[in-house]
């Protein structure tokens, strides 16, 4: 299996643009997919500088309803009008960045919800015997500080984000299964609960961000949630793949716990499973 690091934050191989966002291209089997577009149509130039020929993509799926995901998606159907779009029905909500010195929309662009091609999902899906969708995390152990910020507006006012609209791909393959998930907002350890209850073992491997970066600064409990959430992964087998959203000095501190179990992925960057 093949995935290419179409967008992030990060200067990678291929000399491709950044930006905040994320996006990734995979070749499984059956499929040629794209996890996120990132928040612009910067992902489609790296895509032509790496040869990557995205009107071969069969399966768009967005991981959740924040512009940072979805910002290309409507250049993307300009290009291939074909690929089915994959997202939770509650990622067309108004979702917010609030708090007492900025109120600013980070939803995705209503037009999205016009195209043709957009499949409303409501949980889990099955896509066939080698891709599922699921949703419905519910816990929040550990769960990152920085999610206390993120709203969503409704008629009488502003709630917290409570991440409906949140989905998780899994590539099924003999062995064991891959798990891809955005920014990981539900808390990466209640995502992988919510894994193990369906398949009943740890991912062979997960890609993900951790939704751990702040601009305001890290606070001692910050930061030691951070080195729990490290050590609670070190105890696992499974790979694990980041970036965008997880931050550098979170990063630094998960891969003093984690070592070469957990690699930071830039634009531009492959992996290979």
């Amino acid at each position: 299996m093949k995935i290419i690091n179409l967008i992030e934050n990060t200067q990678g191989s291929g000399a491709c643009l950044t930006e905040h966002g994320l996006s990734f291209y995979i070749e499984t089997k059956k499929h040629r997919l794209l996890a996120d577009t990132g928040a612009s149509d910067a992902f489609l130039e790296n895509a032509m500088r790496l040869g990557v020929d995205l009107r071969q993509v069969d399966t768009l799926v967005l991981s959740h309803g924040h512009y940072d995901h979805a910002g290309g998606i409507m250049e993307f159907a300009k290009i291939n009008p074909h690929a089915a779009i994959l997202m939770q029905r509650e990622a067309a909500g108004a979702y917010y960045h609030k708090n007492e010195a900025i109120e600013k929309y980070i939803g995705i662009d209503p037009q999205i919800m016009n195209l043709p091609q957009v499949e409303l999902i409501e949980g889990d899906k099955r896509i066939d015997e080698e891709l599922f969708l699921f949703g419905g995390v519910s816990g929040r152990r550990l769960w990152p500080s920085g999610n206390r910020e993120l709203k969503v507006k409704k008629d009488d006012g502003f709630y917290q984000d409570e991440f409906l609209h949140e989905q998780y791909l899994v590539i099924e393959r003999q062995g064991g299964e891959i798990l891809i998930s955005g920014c990981a907002h539900n808390g990466i350890l209640n995502i992988l609960e919510r894994f193990r209850q369906i398949y009943h073992r740890d991912p062979e491997a997960v890609i993900s961000g951790f939704h751990m970066r702040k601009k305001s600064g890290y606070g001692e409990e910050d930061l030691e949630i951070i080195r729990k959430i490290g050590g609670e992964l070190k105890k696992m087998r499974t790979k694990f793949y980041t970036g965008h959203c997880t931050g550098e000095i979170p990063f630094q501190i998960l891969k003093e716990c984690m070592g070469e179990q957990l690699t930071y992925v830039h634009s531009g960057d492959e992996i290979f499973l």
